[in-house]
């Protein structure tokens, strides 16, 4: 089995981070945007530290109040102050912390708008193009934010979602939908290993689309998130299990 990385969205009010952490090898903290405060984020940082995660940046459209899951009409600036700030926040406390900040992966409608978005895709990576030399960025795959990050020379990372289903065109079917969420830990690995031995998924239509993926996001607001991680954990090392 090829090998692949396990990553959850922290510090967005769950509060199981502890739970969380050593079962995970990457984490993308809520920087003030849709969540998260300077106790969060720092809560969490040394979290991350104490379990060698690899520490991200989670900005998204500022919009608390909607939990970053709708779309924004935003002016250039304003976006790209917003991010920078959310960006600017988590950075600050890391490196008081004396670590360092690993990869940029947008939240919620801002990740979902960025891969089929040609302005907003060009807007966002003009505001995070002060860390390109030192950070990565998580992109879905055939998205135009991929396309767009690598034609400006970004460092990308494929991800896809572990508890999420797929449309044929790629984006994540509604959360309106029943059929949204996979939260079954069997049913979430042989969805993994899908994608990684096949390089496809099955999407709810049935059909099996192309998709490429080294990180798999298990949300961390996911039902039994905790019972998954440590799942998906003991299969990464191999562990035979019923």
């Amino acid at each position: 089995m090829k090998q692949f990385e396990i990553n959850c969205d922290v510090g967005e009010g769950i509060h199981n981070e502890d739970l969380l952490m050593p079962y995970i090898q990457s984490c993308n903290i809520a920087c003030k945007g849709h969540a998260g405060n300077d106790k969060t984020m720092s809560f969490v940082v040394e979290l991350a530290i104490k379990h060698n995660v690899k520490i991200g940046a989670h900005p998204s459209y500022p919009d608390k109040v909607n939990f970053g899951r709708k779309t924004m009409i935003i002016e250039k600036n304003k976006l790209k102050n917003a991010i920078q700030n959310q960006i600017n926040s988590l950075l600050k406390i890391i490196e008081e912390k004396g670590a360092t900040l690993h990869h940029i992966k947008p939240h919620g409608a801002l990740y979902n708008d960025l891969a089929k978005n040609n302005e907003l895709a060009s807007q966002f990576l003009e505001s995070i193009l002060p860390y390109k030399k030192t950070v990565k960025l998580y992109v879905p795959y055939n998205s135009v934010i991929e396309k767009k990050a690598k034609e400006k020379g970004f460092v990308i990372i494929y991800e896809a979602f572990a508890d999420r289903n797929y449309n044929d065109d790629l984006s994540l079917v509604s959360r309106k939908n029943k059929e949204a969420l996979i939260t079954n830990k069997r049913a979430i690995f042989k969805h993994i290993l899908e994608m990684l031995s096949e390089g496809k998924v099955t999407a709810i239509s049935g059909n099996k689309i192309t998709i490429k993926a080294t990180t798999f996001c298990v949300h961390s607001d996911t039902e039994n998130a905790v019972e998954i991680v440590k799942y998906l954990s003991l299969k990464k090392a191999g562990k035979s299990l019923l």
